[in-house]
């Protein structure tokens, strides 16, 4: 059964919106909707990205929760790799396109193994994703990179040691960003910030003002331009703007 209906989903083309503002703004812009505390709702320096070089990752939430450090104990040696279970590539689709996949490592020590490789991404590319998120560890990522596939993770390992599915579609917890099924995840250099869907589509006109503002500061700080006179009434007219 497909979940796609109950999720709440942004409008069309706001997707294509986001994609062109960096996290930072986003979380910004999010900031100026006052819809939760300011140090809610993104990762922290323990999730790295480990895709740079590509332009903003925008989609919904797949998640699940895994373990690599030990064997499952009841599942025999031919389970431990991740294309076995069926089940939760069959879960993916019921998230709503694009999909970014969200596995929590489970284990004491986050990272013992990787699940996540190039084959993974290979899967997952061919079911719509477009994203992996990981509080723990990642490995072939030349291979995964080839994908265009974004990673973001709290590091690398060599081995998928014991790495299995623990289990899927439930609430996560990612560098201190709680992620539900269905979230819609915005990420960059910076990290991923969680984008409330319902207020999506505010948040590129959010966006474009904050941004005018800081070309306004950035020009004045200029050579030639700069005088604490100019400064003093910048920061008067931002503090207008914010009522």
């Amino acid at each position: 059964m497909s979940n796609c209906q109950t999720i709440k989903q942004a409008p069309p083309g706001v997707l294509e919106l986001l994609r062109a503002i960096d996290a930072c703004t986003v979380s910004n812009a999010i900031e100026r909707l006052n819809v939760r505390l300011r140090n809610e709702g993104f990762t922290d320096i323990s999730v790295r990205c480990l895709s740079p070089s590509l332009p903003p990752m925008v989609g919904y939430a797949a998640t699940g929760r895994i373990r690599t450090a030990m064997a499952p104990t009841e599942s025999p040696t031919t389970r431990y790799l991740y294309h076995d279970h069926i089940e939760w590539w069959e879960y993916i689709e019921t998230i709503p396109a694009p999909r970014v996949i969200v596995f929590q490592d489970m284990d004491a020590r986050p990272g013992r193994g990787a699940l996540f490789g190039e084959i993974h991404a290979q899967i997952g590319r061919a079911l719509n994703c477009i994203g992996y998120v990981t509080n723990g560890a990642v490995r072939d990522v030349p291979g995964i990179r080839r994908t265009g596939f974004h990673l973001y993770a709290g590091g690398v390992v060599a081995s998928h040691a014991y790495a299995h599915v623990v289990d899927f579609g439930r609430p996560v917890e990612i560098g201190g960003l709680t992620v539900n099924p269905g979230d819609l995840l915005h990420g960059d250099r910076h990290g991923i910030v969680s984008v409330p869907a319902a207020l999506a589509g505010q948040i590129p006109g959010i966006a474009a003002g904050l941004l005018a503002q800081e070309g306004e500061l950035i020009a004045l700080c200029q050579p030639g331009h700069f005088s604490m006179e100019k400064l003093r009434g910048q920061i008067e007219r931002t503090r207008h703007a914010l009522k």
